[in-house]
């Protein structure tokens, strides 16, 4: 008779069960996250419109700590600025440099400091850089008139406090940008009073189009109290 082998005592042994370390790593609480151990210690509001809009004296006003989303235009001799009309188109995104005004905000939401960029716009280029520090603020404002492509990037990462748009009538965004612009001599007069025209024809297109971004239209007054409430909240 042949001797049998390879009894109980003798074989290797028995498979794992393919699922059992997956209910074991699904079991309730064995992998919480505290509560808010995610969460940055600062937001963004994101602030955008028309430029004459209201944007600047409003973060003014507030005096919440603010990044100039403007001061991320690409330099002048940048070999990929669009063009319209024979000039750089500094109302397309693409004169913007995205990445870089995001790779800011989200090290300001994890850190409350960063590297940003200073511009002077009548030479369109970066003249410095300076370090933005957020301090004990909860809130960290981010305007300009390309904010609203962050939306999307900003709410991924969880960071997004609220996006507001600003507006008033056509009229007085036309008269208080050529003022502004004027007055800071941005480009030559003719120059502004030709764009400061083609903004207003385009306007409510351009509300419409931010909006369905995700920015909420708000009046100045109105923006200025939903921020300070932000500001006030415990996050």
């Amino acid at each position: 008779m042949t001797e049998q082998t390879g009894g109980p005592a003798e074989r290797g042994p028995e498979p794992a069960d393919p699922g059992a370390a997956d209910d074991e790593a699904h079991q309730p609480g064995l992998f919480d996250i505290p509560p808010g151990a995610r969460q940055a210690p600062v937001r963004i509001v994101l602030l955008t419109g028309p430029s004459g809009s209201g944007k600047t004296s409003l973060t003014r006003r507030v005096g919440l700590p603010v990044v100039a989303l403007d001061d991320f235009y690409r330099d002048g001799d940048h070999p990929d600025l669009p063009r319209r009309y024979g000039i750089v188109d500094w109302d397309d995104p693409r004169s913007w440099d995205h990445a870089a005004a995001l790779a800011a905000l989200l090290e300001i939401a994890r850190t409350g400091r960063a590297q940003v960029p200073l511009y002077d716009i009548p030479t369109n280029r970066r003249t410095s850089v300076r370090q933005f520090d957020a301090g004990d603020s909860p809130i960290v404002l981010a305007e300009g008139i390309f904010a609203a492509e962050l939306i999307a990037d900003l709410r991924d990462e969880d960071v997004l406090a609220d996006a507001l748009l600003l507006w008033r009538p056509r009229a007085q965004t036309f008269w208080f940008r050529l003022m502004r612009d004027l007055g800071e001599a941005r480009k030559p007069p003719l120059t502004l009073v030709r764009r400061g025209l083609s903004h207003a024809r385009s306007e409510p297109a351009m509300l419409a189009a931010l909006e369905r971004r995700g920015a909420r239209r708000m009046r100045v007054h109105e923006a200025e109290s939903h921020i300070r409430d932000l500001a006030a909240r415990a996050w």
